[in-house]
């Protein structure tokens, strides 16, 4: 038989509860409830002889954009179909395929409006009866929207005046997707603070600067009152009110381009896939009359 020798720590353990006996035995002595140690989580607590009830505390949730619970659903008063780029895309030119499915980029179940995988229309794409026309609605829209923006605008301003907005205006750049939906937001939020904004165009959306202005005046309801090559200062009215702007709902994230039909065409109008081949063979066999080079200008006389 080992004996081992006894510790300071459980020796006072021992005495510990050896003098808390005595005092119970002796005195009836029982420790108050705030000072007994409680197992579990508690929801109430006594105050003089009252209890209140604690709330429990909600798990942490990470905040998130797609996360709608409690929110509206978004609507906008603008007139014109919502894309994810102005001047990039055509209305008019319809493409032949989507390369993913149509999820909206606004995300799911925050804006009215459906999404077609091309851009959000203004007026329901889906013909609910036979007396209602949707075309007649869209253009009656528009004309309301342009209406309301000569308003705003008000008498044009002065030479002074421009001069004086060129100088003071701040400034913001398009990409190389050019007018996207997120830079009308942009824009309006520019205007708080100042009048005019100074918007310099790069890339691709200088080649067509005429396409470019129309749309900001159009979607933007501003007016432009100076044009510098790729440099565009877009005033926003006499009676522009911030807290009246239009609603404008975010993308949250780029949709893919659809699917558009060859600008160059394989096979020739009138002619079969086999024709075509054998008109381009001759084509190729054919001796070329003069060679380009870099830097060089050449003259043909026929």
């Amino acid at each position: 038989m080992v004996l081992k020798p006894i510790g300071q720590k459980s020796f006072s353990f021992w005495s510990r509860r050896l003098f808390s006996s005595i005092l119970r035995d002796r005195y009836g002595f029982v420790a108050p409830s705030t000072l007994v140690p409680e197992t579990g989580n508690s929801t109430s607590t006594e105050v003089n002889g009252i209890v209140k009830k604690k709330k429990k505390k909600e798990p942490y949730r990470p905040p998130s954009s797609l996360d709608m619970s409690g929110k509206k659903i978004m609507h906008s008063e603008l007139p014109f179909d919502f894309r994810f780029s102005y001047t990039e895309s055509n209305p008019k030119t319809k493409p032949i395929g989507l390369r993913e499915p149509k999820y909206s980029p606004f995300g799911p179940g925050r804006l009215d409006r459906s999404w077609t995988g091309v851009c959000a229309p203004a007026v329901d794409p889906v013909l609910r009866s036979v007396e209602l026309d949707n075309f007649n609605e869209a253009e009656k829209g528009m004309e309301d929207w342009r209406r309301k923006r000569m308003k705003i605008l008000g008498e044009p301003p002065t030479p002074a005046e421009r001069r004086f907005l060129v100088d003071k205006c701040q400034k913001h750049r398009t990409k190389r997707d050019g007018l996207t939906h997120n830079m009308l937001n942009d824009i309006h939020n520019n205007w708080r603070h100042a009048e005019a904004v100074r918007i310099k165009c790069l890339g691709v959306p200088t080649v067509d600067m005429k396409n470019v202005c129309d749309q900001l005046e159009e979607k933007t309801g501003g007016l432009i009152i100076h044009r510098h090559g790729g440099q565009i200062i877009l005033y926003r009215g006499r009676h522009y009110n911030s807290k009246k702007r239009p609603v404008i709902p975010l993308m949250l994230w780029k949709p893919h381009e659809p699917v558009y039909p060859r600008l160059i065409k394989t096979v020739i109008d009138g002619l079969t896939v086999d024709e075509t081949k054998e008109m381009r063979k001759r084509g190729l066999a054919v001796p070329a009359l003069t060679r380009l080079g870099l830097g060089s200008l050449y003259t043909c006389d026929f």
